[in-house]
């Protein structure tokens, strides 16, 4: 006789993996049949419509009124320099939510996205192209960068620009990809259990752990409307327990699980150190200033990070540093 249930199977997994520069695999398990899609369809959406991006909302160019004009000595006319631009992909600093950018050029010169990072905004894509100068060119342009969500067609912001810029359609999205599969998975041995598996690209403005975090965020709080009068009580016992990062899980290895030297051990522990993940967290030049480790013991560190999947100069995601920090200073305490 098949068991009778009263409450549903409570998901409890969730793993990590980062397959590329700003690439993440997040999968969630065991889910009963029918649920993993009911929960991944949503999560997609407000990847890409709710996380926070910034993007570029008018552009005046000096000597161009329209986007259909020319600029003496530039190779490229407007319309091709603002699809140009709409390519590249910028970040305020600080908390500003949007800046006027100034910019001036003179010939020769291939203008990249890296010609344009200032003290007010960084381009997450420093090799996009955006226009070509001859010798005797000179251009000088000023940028409106917004924060946003989502995608804003120019002429929904026309009306709001100043006097002389030129409006441009707004991708404020920086998740690139967000997309899931379901895979069937055996519990118990019963077959009729599934997993999701996300996998999401973001541009480099944030990275996708934090992008994917952040939507949760908003679920749970678009959720939350039916709490105002429903008096929802989730009981604790129905939670399941949050899964620990497997990432993280390593990181918090001790030192002795990579095979170190006594000597190269030795030099680490009389500096403090105690995790693997404390060596992640370190720069090549935080690593030489650790006293009494000579070069080839640098050298050794460095082999027996690259081995563990955590190679010297390769900042791990904003979310899993922080998640570390947070386990090393707890366990320190």
């Amino acid at each position: 006789m098949k068991r009778i249930k009263t409450s549903p199977f409570m998901p409890s997994e969730v793993e990590i993996e980062q397959t590329g520069e700003n690439r993440m695999r997040i999968t969630a398990y065991p889910f009963e049949t029918g649920y993993a899609v009911s929960l991944a369809h949503p999560i997609r959406r407000l990847l890409l419509g709710s996380t926070i991006g910034y993007a570029p909302i008018g552009v005046k160019i000096e000597g161009a009124s329209h986007e259909f004009d020319s600029v003496r000595g530039m190779l490229e006319d407007v319309a091709v320099f603002i699809i140009n631009l709409k390519n590249l992909r910028f970040k305020i600093k600080g908390d500003e939510k949007k800046v006027e950018v100034n910019y001036s050029f003179s010939g020769p010169i291939e203008i990249t996205g890296a010609d344009l990072n200032n003290d007010q905004v960084e381009v997450v894509t420093p090799d996009g192209f955006l226009a070509t100068l001859n010798e005797d060119a000179e251009l000088n342009f000023s940028l409106l960068i917004h924060q946003g969500i989502g995608y804003v067609p120019s002429e929904e912001l026309r009306d709001s620009l100043p006097e002389g810029y030129i409006g441009l359609d707004a991708f404020f999205t920086p998740v690139r990809a967000a997309n899931y599969t379901i895979e069937n998975m055996l519990i118990e041995d019963n077959p009729n259990y599934e997993k999701i598996v996300f996998n999401i690209e973001t541009d480099g403005q944030i990275d996708p752990v934090t992008a994917f975090k952040n939507t949760i965020e908003v679920m749970y709080r678009q959720m939350s409307v039916f709490n105002n009068i429903l008096d929802i009580d989730i009981a604790a016992e129905a939670a399941a327990p949050a899964a620990e990062n497997p990432v993280i899980k390593k990181l918090m290895q001790g030192l002795d699980t990579l095979g170190l030297s006594a000597r190269s051990f030795n030099s680490l522990e009389r500096a403090g150190l105690k995790f693997v993940g404390e060596l992640a967290l370190m720069s090549e030049n935080e690593l030489k200033e650790i006293k009494n480790l000579g070069k080839k013991s640098l050298e050794e560190i460095k082999a027996k990070l690259e081995e563990a999947g955590f190679p010297v100069g390769e900042e791990l995601d904003e979310e899993t540093a922080k998640q570390l920090k947070k386990k090393i200073d707890e366990t320190k305490k």
